[in-house]
């Protein structure tokens, strides 16, 4: 970003930096003078930067700068700052919806007499299309060729959208389905680290529309996972509007132990955050024990910032950062004036210089050495579990009573066992056995050091003759094609095939919930036998529901001991005494320990095989496309007026579908600030995911959603998944809360998608029931517990919740991402008072409930008015954290305000 003469800093702080003879300017921190500057968090200078470069006193007030220099005291009072980043990431799952937005707010400029060229993205976006591969087949030779050729089968409307959406708005760029995963291309190949613009240096920054999108934060990059709507303000020249954070500061000391992986230090990371509680704040990692962990072993952690609550996971670039950029093929010219900027600019780290370490809100120490092998399951990330106990704490798991931890299978079907038959062999499984094992996700394909891990293991078991049972659904879905080629020059590529471990594709397939059908007998047998099956994937996510439907207990796990899992087939096993077969060589038991690959070993083909030219090679044709992605063609408009700028919308598209949220949109405001008698649509317990409430898998014959697509000549087979139909809302508003794992209080513990039409007494789907309440008129309410929202950051679950006419949501507390979707959506959320929730203040969800918010401030208690219940009032915080949230709200949502802005 150039400077501007409307910066009132640009005659204090303007510097030149001269790099291989070339001068490029910047904002010098050091030339304010102000000591704070030096106590103050790596990532909260990085903001500070922000602020200085782009104040104009209008967008970015100058006292924003006194605000972030006076942290220490600032972070503690909720004060708000304006945060400008660089540019916006996202993938195809939250970027088609994006984009749909974009088209519709164009559509709506348009009928509202504006010009809808002004609705363009500002800062660069680039789209990653990888959340569309499903793993159909497996296990096979053709098993990539197949799931691709399915893939753009599926998705043909959604591609050939974005496809106009790349030519019809300047500054965005597309990068193919088949390329990798978001996460790991923007690491090896996005990442700028530092912009050069018009002369001008500064640090790169980014929110992306997904939650793992502090992966890059390994690298140096400040950047977090924003719902679609706030990404979509960023793009269009709106700051985000943030509470100036706490910075937790991580202290890692000591060395990782032979045994232990990178993902075992990031489950016990994540537990250890989650435990201290760092929602909605910076974490930033910093000690001697920094400097011994790879990029690819930060990434890693970073990647797990939304599981252990942080909105980052930050690592300042150090030495090991300027390596990393050269191994992955950034240029030389570039790596120079990165270096030279960051080290003038006060950003450039020495982790074993402790007289460089900042001042933090707080300190945790984690030391190295101490990380065991482990996995996390059997519902979510950070319920983390020793290895070494792991066959303890699954059959305590069938006992405990239905939660987090428990399924509460009576003990006379505990031994259960079922048995079929599969492409002419015979099998047996029960509750344990492993019916999915999947190397996938951005969290662990980015790290060499682990998938050479499981590849070594691989080629080890394979030499002692064992076998995977073809029941078990095998894959591996790398983040680039760069492990690909690293795979097979070290040889290991072969001994995973072997073992099913072929490659279904490039993209993010299992964590997602795109694990695709299990064999047909297999599933049969875990429905007949109502198993409690599991589930072993080197993922991020194993939340209720998300992996698939018929598969209960999922745990996360480092990609070796996947395949362990997937030898074994069971995850009731204890591995220090049971073996995972029989080498039927040698007729000896074959364990665990015998075919665990030494670090020595790890490092040696590391060096070997793992070369620049490899990240050169596969991203110099990452944007080239497939010849199906090639011959894809855009509709055109029928020679109208701005025919370039607008979408063509078919009304009978069952993906593409323009949205109604602009419809009643005039010019001038017309906020609700007064919501009378709202019915409960639902009354939830704690930690109800965006999953929960937007699921991303497989739509059920027998949802709403389904009814809807077989209504529309849509047969079962193409259904394809609710995150590949974003851009179609009449099928997200009937996927709303459709997770048939949601626990609706109102129905007393029932498991499933369903809730009461309190004026008829019905038990109806979710979306049936809000239907007939928006029929008459009738808003609604939802009653939640802690963590509402958590997980995903899902545009989605605020959008379903707008379109099923909820007014507020109430709940002890929010995942940060999903109560600022909700405000930008223009929902009302609502915190109960500490202490109080909907049972202790005796709420059934059978009332009727009132609030008037006018006049309200930010963070300001309100009274909720009750009529029906046993109390007639409570207060209640309205969790508006910011002047400009509570604009956007009055707008009907931060879209709404830019096309206002842009009209005026």
């Amino acid at each position: 970003m150039a400077a501007t003469s409307k910066n009132p800093f640009d005659a204090k702080v303007l510097d030149q930096v001269s790099v291989n003879g070339k001068s490029y300017r910047f904002y010098n921190l050091q030339k304010l003078g102000d000591e704070r500057l030096a106590k103050l968090p790596y990532s909260i200078r990085i903001l500070l930067e922000s602020a200085l470069r782009n104040c104009d006193n209008e967008k970015v007030p100058q006292q924003d700068i006194e605000t972030i220099l006076n942290w220490q005291k600032a972070q503690a009072e909720s004060v708000e700052i304006q945060f400008n980043p660089s540019r916006v990431l996202l993938q195809d799952f939250t970027g088609v919806p994006a984009v749909v937005d974009l088209a519709a707010m164009r559509s709506a400029t348009t009928r509202l007499g504006g010009d809808p060229a002004r609705i363009n993205p500002s800062v660069p976006v680039d789209l990653v299309i990888d959340h569309s591969v499903q793993v159909d087949s497996y296990g096979q030779r053709d098993s990539l060729k197949v799931n691709l050729e399915l893939e753009l089968d599926r998705n043909k409307e959604r591609f050939v959208f974005l496809k106009w959406g790349a030519s019809a708005f300047k500054n965005l760029t597309i990068v193919p389905p088949g390329a990798g995963i978001v996460h790991q291309v923007n690491l090896e190949f996005l990442a700028r680290v530092v912009f050069e613009n018009e002369g001008v240096l500064y640090p790169d920054s980014l929110v992306g529309t997904d939650s793992h999108t502090p992966m890059v934060n390994g690298l140096g990059v400040v950047g977090w996972g924003v719902g679609g709507i706030e990404a979509e303000a960023v793009m269009l020249s709106q700051p985000i509007s943030m509470v100036l954070p706490e910075v937790i500061g991580v202290k890692l000391v000591g060395h990782l132990s032979p045994q232990a992986t990178a993902t075992d230090l990031v489950l016990a990371v994540t537990a250890t955050l989650r435990k201290k509680g760092v929602v909605e704040k910076f974490v930033e990692f910093f000690g001697p024990g920094v400097a011994s962990l790879s990029i690819a072993d930060r990434a890693t952690i970073s990647n797990m910032a939304p599981e252990y609550g942080a909105t980052i996971g930050f690592f300042p670039v150090d030495k090991n950062s300027l390596d990393y950029l050269r191994l992955t093929g950034r240029a030389e010219d570039k790596i120079a004036y990165i270096e030279a900027y960051l080290k003038a600019q006060g950003l450039f780290r020495d982790y074993l210089n402790s007289a460089t370490d900042p001042v933090f809100t707080d300190v945790l120490e984690i030391d190295l050495s101490t990380i065991k092998p482990s996995l996390a399951g059997p519902k979510r990330p950070h319920d983390f579990v020793e290895l070494t106990n792991m066959k303890k704490d699954f059959l305590a798991c069938l006992e405990n009573k239905v939660g987090f931890k428990g399924f509460a299978i009576p003990e006379e079907a505990r031994s259960k066992r079922v048995s079929f038959e599969m492409e002419g062999e015979k099998f047996e499984i029960g509750h344990g056995s492993v019916v999915i094992a999947a190397i996938t996700s951005c969290t662990n394909t980015s790290n060499p050091s682990v998938l050479i891990a499981a590849g070594l293991l691989a080629r080890t078991a394979v030499a002692k003759g064992l076998r995977v049972n073809r029941f078990v659904k095998t894959s591996l879905a790398p983040g680039s094609g760069v492990v690909t080629e690293y795979l097979t020059r070290s040889g290991l590529m072969e001994p995973l095939e072997k073992l099913g471990f072929e490659i279904v594709g490039y993209g993010c397939t299992t964590c997602i919930g795109n694990s695709g059908p299990l064999p047909d007998p297999v599933a049969q047998a875990v429905e007949s036998g109502d198993l409690v099956c599991s589930g072993v994937l080197s993922g991020n996510r194993n939340f209720e529901g998300r992996i698939h439907p018929l598969v209960r207990a999922n745990y996360l796990a480092s990609p070796p001991l996947v395949v362990a899992y997937a030898l074994a087939g069971t995850t009731a096993i204890d591995f220090e005494t049971e073996p995972l077969g029989i080498d039927p060589a040698t007729k000896t038991p074959v364990y665990l320990r015998d075919i665990w690959p030494s670090q020595a070993a790890i490092q040696e083909v590391i060096a070997h095989s793992v070369h620049r030219e490899m990240f050169l090679e596969v991203y110099s044709r990452v944007t080239q496309g497939t010849p199906g992605w090639n011959a894809l063609q855009v509709k055109k408009r029928d020679n109208s007026a701005n025919d370039d700028l607008l979408y063509a919308w078919e009304d009978d598209s069952t993906y593409i579908h323009s949205p109604p949220f602009f419809e009643k949109m005039t010019r001038e405001l017309n906020p609700l600030l007064h919501v009378e008698k709202a019915h409960c649509l639902l009354n939830v317990g704690d930690s109800i995911t965006t999953d929960h409430i937007s699921p991303a898998g497989n739509i059920s014959k027998k949802s709403p959603a389904g009814r809807y697509l077989e209504a529309r000549g849509v047969e079962y087979k193409d259904f394809n998944s609710y995150g590949a139909r974003r851009g179609n809302d009449e099928v997200m508003a009937r996927g709303t809360f459709a997770n048939i794992r949601l626990v609706n209080k109102l129905l007393n513990g029932t498991v499933g998608p369903k809730t009461i039409h309190f004026p008829s007494g019905e038990t109806l789907d979710i979306f049936d029931a809000a239907e007939r309440y928006i029929k008459d008129n009738i808003p609604l309410t939802i009653l939640a517990g802690a963590m509402y929202g958590s997980g995903s950051s899902r545009d989605w679950a605020a959008k379903g919740t707008w379109m099923l006419n909820v007014k507020f949501v109430i709940a002890i507390s929010y995942e940060r991402i999903h109560r600022s979707n909700l405000v930008l959506f223009g929902v009302i959320p609502l915190q109960f008072k500490n202490g109080q929730d909907a049972d202790s203040l005796g709420l059934t969800g059978k009332e009727r409930f009132s609030l008037d918010i006018r006049g309200a401030k930010p963070q300001q208690d309100v009274i909720v008015r009750v009529e029906g219940g046993s109390i007639p009032e409570f207060t209640a915080t309205l969790r508006f954290d910011t002047e400009t949230e509570l604009n956007y709200y009055k707008n009907g949502g931060v879209l709404n305000y830019v096309i206002r802005e842009n009209l005026k």
